[in-house]
């Protein structure tokens, strides 16, 4: 349709130029074509000079990247050499670089301009494809936009990453403390060897999930033995009590093991709570002692009073005997 028209829109305008000029409209249609033509092979050999480098280097690496396609990128304000070095790195690795079910052009021009990195993706790709790792251009493009490492991440699934529990980095503590049954306080430090769990990568709990939770689950599992000399004997106990509680649920890292680093005898908190209660009781017992002792002065100064008070009323009745026997002399009670 779009041909028909414009051979219409040529004639016509060959027809308008012959009648104004006395010039056969059929040598104008010749013209306009040359023109046309030698326009579009200008253009062609501009594309030529500024992408022919580029397509020659995709063509003979076998990446799949067409002249059309590099020309586009411009006028989408994408960089055409990161995306033709991305093709041949998937092509030199023998991945699929289908425009259907593969790691097409289009897909790494989408990537790219929705904030991804485009060669990391391909690169961790590569890296799980050589590790027997199952990761496709999705998941692997989904785990990139969601601000997480993912090359960093295949590379933990294939060498596990150590860490240390409590880290002095994040938490500025040496060692975690925990008080056995007996009172004594037991000074541990961990280490934590996990890979990545390319499942749960998105969404799932960071590392210091991870420490706190093989922290708290240390503490617990330490104030749970009854001896501290328990745990001094066989810390693996702990380690494997630990490790069975299955602390990677729901968390980006699954937990290949958990080995006691260092421990070291502390203070001996109980002891030290029972001498402050002794202390605390024998401070009451004094009070109650000092109580006691202020009641008794009290009552004996009562006493004393109450003592004054009958020696003054017995005074008081001694002085009215005289009294009473003059008044019985004088009504002739008593004589001489």
């Amino acid at each position: 349709m779009n041909e028909i028209l414009f051979s219409q829109t040529l004639l016509t305008a060959a027809n308008f130029l012959a009648q104004q000029n006395d010039i056969p409209w059929q040598w104008i249609v010749y013209g306009i074509l040359i023109v046309i033509g030698v326009g579009l092979g200008l253009a062609f050999l501009a594309a030529i000079a500024a992408y022919g480098n580029l397509w020659l280097q995709a063509f003979t690496s076998s990446a799949d990247v067409s002249l059309a396609s590099l020309i586009g990128m411009q006028f989408r304000q994408v960089r055409p050499q990161l995306i033709v070095n991305a093709k041949i790195m998937a092509a030199q690795a023998g991945l699929d670089i289908n425009r259907k079910t593969g790691i097409s052009t289009q897909r790494l021009e989408a990537h790219y301009l929705a904030g991804g990195d485009v060669i990391r993706v391909v690169n961790a790709i590569i890296a799980a494809q050589r590790a027997d790792i199952d990761l496709d251009f999705d998941r692997a493009a989904a785990i990139d936009l969601a601000g997480r490492d993912v090359l960093d991440a295949v590379k933990t699934s294939v060498y596990p990453k150590v860490i240390d529990c409590p880290d002095p980095q994040r938490s500025g503590k040496n060692f975690l403390s925990a008080i056995a049954r007996d009172g004594v306080e037991l000074k541990i430090r961990a280490r934590v060897t996990v890979r990545t769990n390319l499942e749960q990568l998105i969404g799932g709990a960071t590392e210091e999930t991870i420490i706190a939770r093989v922290g708290e689950s240390i503490v617990s599992s330490i104030g749970s033995s009854a001896q501290h000399q328990e745990v001094l004997e066989h810390p693996d106990r702990i380690s494997k009590a630990v490790l069975a509680r299955g602390l990677d649920a729901h968390t980006a890292f699954e937990i290949v093991s958990i080995d006691i680093a260092d421990i070291a005898v502390g203070e001996n908190i109980g002891a030290r709570l029972q001498a402050d209660q002794a202390e605390a009781d024998t401070r009451v017992a004094r009070a109650r002692a000092e109580s006691r002792r202020a009641e008794a002065i009290a009552t004996e100064q009562e006493m004393k009073a109450q003592v004054a008070e009958n020696r003054a009323r017995l005074v008081m009745a001694e002085a009215e005997v005289p009294l009473a026997m003059a008044e019985a002399f004088r009504k002739g009670f008593l004589s001489v």
